[in-house]
């Protein structure tokens, strides 16, 4: 461990943190706390201890404004001399421990800003609260709401924060998000392994939000609509609008061959660990647009494989406008993809078809979607249409009771092309979006439809960029991003000292 040489004239400086640990010391060691439990002796030092911790940070800062220098002259970011100078200027500093007050010379002029060259080096942030406080408020709002967030500090003792505060602070804090995506992928593990496969996903999820944060044509519907009944919503009817968020993700994994067996057999299991995904990166956006998100994968996906060398999967659950963008994208960017529509929408399908053949015999429906699902894994997709419609015309079945034939069928002609599964399994591809799907719930519904939420767009946004982050596992990294780029939106060009006052 390195020790520090502190001088006497430093020592005064840290005069009150000493003061503090004495007295921590002197409850430790009194009667009363030698017959407290050990909960009690955690609270009495975490209190203690948190208030010691703000005063050695209130000591730094008091030696930091003593020993700073003083300039003649200071030129700020407008490239323009500021030649009046103040000692003495303080500004509040809310820290994850309590409040401290920072003490700076500032330089200013007739009809300048002032400039305060400490705030540059300390890089404080524009408001009050500090960068280990802001990381505090993350961690908390990415897992619950605002309230609980703040209700969580107050009872964590040390700084503090509003609910109206902790909003501002998160959208505040997610503004880098593309900015810090945008950057080239520098580390050695980030050279892309050919035959792996490139997998991109997507799908959508609706959030409750104002009306004045609903995008145009849903902000229409909802002011046509007239309500049926007065004193209760009639059957069906929302009181809520939703937008929706588009949720996309990023995962390279090594393929994995399988039979259709081995897909609907739960004891027939094949050779080898199933691979799980790698470097996955999920997000959600609420303010961009589906086609916006669709281009941000591609823009993902090239990042890691700028030459192609591994495989590039999409899947999607058939959704025409995705389908739209994802071709889309794909012809932009000049790249081979497989398209893979997921196959348990394909069982949802049948399950339903079954219910209308079968509807009083469960053995025979079970036999009945194992034997179509079996053909649909096997390539013979087309077969497995056609012998729904005969099936329906066979049976005799009225025009609605066999709709849900019919619809089985047009979704597996509608989607042939996408329902290859023989090759997809033959090349070890997923055939499944359970990745989508669970970010869906985990990375959207489960935060965002607590009980009663009804979001605001830029607050919505800010969550879920902050959640993606974490999910992703990228907001330690983002975070040391964001005050950097804080400190040059801040102090975009950093006071130049010109020439040191000499002391007399």
């Amino acid at each position: 461990m390195t020790s520090y040489a502190i001088t006497a004239g430093q020592i005064e400086h840290y005069a009150d943190a000493l003061a503090q640990f004495e007295h921590l010391l002197g409850r430790l060691q009194g009667e009363e706390a030698q017959r407290t439990t050990h909960g009690e002796l955690e609270a009495l030092v975490h209190a203690e201890g948190s208030e010691l911790l703000r005063r050695l940070i209130q000591g730094h800062l008091d030696q930091r404004g003593h020993e700073e220098p003083m300039r003649e002259r200071v030129v700020g970011a407008d490239g323009v001399a500021r030649t009046h100078h103040r000692a003495g200027c303080t500004r509040c500093l809310e820290t994850r421990f309590g409040e401290v007050i920072v003490t700076r010379r500032g330089y200013g002029g007739r009809g300048l800003d002032s400039v305060f060259p400490l705030d540059a080096e300390l890089n404080l942030p524009a408001d009050k609260y500090s960068h280990g406080l802001r990381e505090e408020v993350v961690q908390e709002v990415v897992g619950g709401s605002f309230d609980e967030a703040v209700a969580h500090l107050a009872r964590a003792g040390g700084g503090q924060i509003a609910k109206r505060q902790a909003e501002e602070v998160s959208v505040d804090l997610s503004q880098d998000f593309d900015a810090f995506y945008d950057q080239p992928l520098a580390l050695p593990q980030a050279a892309p392994e050919a035959g792996k496969l490139l997998v991109i996903s997507a799908d959508g999820k609706g959030i409750v939000m104002h009306p004045n944060a609903l995008r145009a044509a849903t902000r229409r519907a909802l002011e046509r609509e007239a309500h049926k009944q007065h004193t209760r919503l009639s059957p069906g009817e929302k009181k809520n609008r939703k937008r929706m968020a588009t949720v996309a993700s990023v995962y390279e994994v090594a393929p994995y061959p399988r039979t259709p067996e081995q897909i609907l057999d739960p004891e027939q299991q094949p050779e080898g660990k199933r691979p799980r995904p790698q470097r996955k990166r999920t997000w959600a956006r609420v303010e961009a647009d589906q086609g916006t998100v669709i281009e941000q994968a591609f823009a993902e996906a090239v990042r890691r494989d700028p030459q192609q060398k591994m495989h590039w999967v999409v899947l999607t659950d058939g959704n025409e406008d995705l389908l739209r963008q994802v071709a889309a994208a794909a012809k932009r960017y000049k790249v081979e993809i497989v398209l893979v529509q997921d196959f348990i929408h394909v069982l949802e399908y049948l399950w339903k078809a079954a219910y209308a053949l079968h509807p009083d015999a469960a053995e025979a429906r079970e036999r009945w979607v194992m034997d179509r699902a079996t053909a649909v894994l096997e390539g013979r997709a087309q077969d497995v249409a056609v012998g729904l419609r005969r099936a329906a015309t066979r049976k005799q079945l009225s025009q609605n009771a066999r709709k849900p034939l019919d619809k089985a069928a047009d979704y597996i002609d509608n989607n042939q092309q996408r329902l290859q599964y023989n090759r997809a399994l033959r090349h070890g591809l997923p055939i499944a979006t359970g990745v989508i799907e669970g970010a869906c719930r985990h990375l959207v519904k489960d935060r965002m439809d607590i009980t009663g939420a009804r979001w605001g767009l830029a607050r919505a946004e800010a969550i879920l960029k902050l959640r993606s982050l974490k999910i992703s596992g990228d907001l330690p990294a983002y975070l040391a991003f964001h005050f950097e780029q804080e400190r040059k939106r801040n102090y975009p060009g950093p006071p130049i000292p010109l020439a040191v006052r000499r002391a007399a």
